[in-house]
C-alpha cells in the first residue's frame, strides 16, 4: 500500500501541490519548468531514504524509541523541504522569476507530503527491521 500511495503521489504531483497551495503564475512556472515532478521525486526519495535509514542502517536497539523516530522524520523532512526550495528558487532565478515568497507557502505543503510519505514509508517497511519493528507504535 506504501508503494502504491507513493506511486500516485509520483504520478499526480501537480495536482497535489495544487491542491494544498496554487497561485495562478507560480503554478504555471512550476507546471512549465516540469518542477513539481522534480519535487516530488525527490521528497519521495528523501522521505523513502530516511525511512529505510533509520529501520535498516541505524537498526539499533537503543536508538528504537519513538522520539528518535520523530528525530528522524523531522530531520528528512527540513532536509526535503530545504531542497524543495533551493531547486525551484535556483531554477527560477536562472528563468529571471523572483517566486522567492510563492515558494515559502508551497514548502509548507511539500513539508506536509514529506511527513506524510515518511510516515506511510516507515509502516510499510517496519516489518523487517530486525530491531526497530515496533517504533513508532508498539505492538
Amino acid at each position: 500500500m506504501g508503494v502504491f500511495i507513493t506511486l500516485v503521489f509520483l504520478l499526480f504531483p501537480s495536482w497535489i501541490f495544487e491542491a494544498g497551495y496554487y497561485e495562478t503564475e507560480f503554478s504555471n512556472e512550476m507546471y512549465n519548468e516540469n518542477l513539481y515532478l522534480v519535487v516530488a521525486v525527490i521528497t519521495a526519495a528523501v522521505a523513502w531514504g530516511g525511512a529505510a535509514l533509520f529501520y535498516y542502517v541505524v537498526n539499533s536497539v537503543s536508538f528504537s524509541r519513538w522520539y528518535h523516530w520523530l528525530l528522524t522524520l523531522g530531520v528528512a523532512s527540513v532536509l526535503t523541504t530545504v531542497a524543495c526550495y533551493a531547486y525551484p528558487n535556483s531554477v527560477f532565478s536562472e528563468l529571471g522569476y523572483d517566486f522567492s515568497s510563492q515558494l515559502v507557502g508551497f514548502c509548507l505543503i511539500d513539508f506536509l507530503a514529506a511527513v506524510a510519505l515518511f510516515v506511510v514509508a516507515s509502516f510499510a517497511m517496519r516489518w523487517w527491521s530486525s530491531n526497530c519493528r515496533h517504533t513508532p507504535i508498539p505492538e
